[in-house]
């Protein structure tokens, strides 16, 4: 028996195997409004059509300047959903189920001509890049509000589940990071908060059955950076307010890490299962390095995450997922135009 093509649920949603497309961001908006282009119709629909159970769009974001890029993805306005709605329409018609991560860079907003972030803390701790402005109480609670419209967009055109990104340095990440976030109203307190209230918020607008997804890093890589444990009790906080599964993943907090992990096959698997101990009742997701299928399977089989997500390995191999299959149980039902080449 194989894993990997088997068929898995999270709360209403089916898939029809085991693989994630992680997202990806593509820098490829053209007119610096957050809107699709038709490489994002092609890009997405392709990697439905090689077999990938559940495609998680790109990091897209709640307000123009919570973009990494001026060419990032956004969900701010009403005016972005057809576009989406076409990309989401396109996958469903290949057999693949459709997610977005929705998302704010913080202090990690490249192009924005003042970043925002809990507290007014560069991101390389030095003079090299600007000092973000740090938001007020009320400006926190209004960015809540942002996240909330995002997701009342996302269920507009038709996505089968959200995810909110709260890795690798971006928003919410930075709030709940003690080492980043440093203020002295009930944000600073209680570092879990605004995760908290963000999560309640995009909960309150999602279908009862659609699966709220959270991408986490479970540790940090910055000198004095928080390890599993910190993590693990935070998303406690975040599974409660209505989170049905946790993307584990790590670090990202800057672009110069003291502490540098493996980077070898697998790498972040022990995450991932760490995240399956604490919530053996919910589906986890592992991610990173797990293009080679041998080693897909086995976090699968070992019972280490309920999903696999692949990044790289899918951007190189649109197929990725046929291909895997293939080579895992010797068969594979590709769609019948290709029958020929598989």
């Amino acid at each position: 028996m194989t894993y990997i093509n088997q068929p898995f649920h999270i709360k209403g949603m089916e898939l029809k195997n085991r693989v994630v497309m992680a997202p990806m961001c593509q820098y490829s908006v053209e007119a610096h409004d957050g809107i699709p282009t038709e490489w994002h119709q092609i890009h997405y629909a392709s990697r439905a059509i090689g077999g990938t159970g559940l495609i998680i769009v790109e990091m897209t974001n709640v307000e123009p300047r919570g973009r990494i890029t001026d060419r990032c993805l956004g969900l701010w306005s009403d005016e972005q959903v057809p576009a989406f709605k076409q990309i989401v329409d396109s996958v469903h018609r290949y057999g693949a189920k459709i997610g977005i991560q929705i998302a704010h860079a913080g202090r990690k907003a490249q192009d924005a001509e003042l970043p925002v972030a809990p507290s007014s803390i560069s991101v390389t701790h030095d003079d090299t890049t600007p000092k973000p402005y740090a938001l007020t109480t009320e400006e926190v609670q209004d960015m809540v509000l942002r996240f909330k419209e995002a997701a009342e967009r996302a269920v507009a055109a038709g996505f089968d589940c959200i995810e909110l990104h709260g890795a690798h340095g971006y928003l919410i990440h930075q709030f709940h990071s003690p080492g980043i976030n440093k203020r002295d109203d009930q944000y600073g307190q209680d570092v879990a908060l605004f995760g908290e209230e963000v999560v309640k918020a995009v909960r309150s607008v999602m279908p009862k059955n659609m699966p709220l997804l959270f991408r986490i890093s479970a540790m940090e890589y910055m000198k004095d950076g928080y390890q599993v444990e910190h993590a693990i009790e935070v998303a406690k906080r975040y599974h409660a307010a209505g989170v049905d599964s946790f993307h584990v993943s790590s670090g990202g907090e800057g672009p110069v890490s003291v502490v540098q992990p493996g980077h070898h096959a697998g790498y972040q698997v022990p995450l991932a299962k760490a995240f399956k101990d604490a919530f053996p009742e919910l589906p986890i997701i592992a991610v990173g390095k797990l293009e080679q299928p041998a080693v897909a399977e086995q976090v699968l089989a070992n019972q280490e995450a309920d999903l696999i997500a692949i990044g790289r390995g899918m951007l190189n191999d649109p197929y990725w997922t046929l291909h895997a299959i293939k080579e895992l149980t010797g068969t594979v039902n590709p769609p019948v135009q290709y029958e020929r080449g598989m």
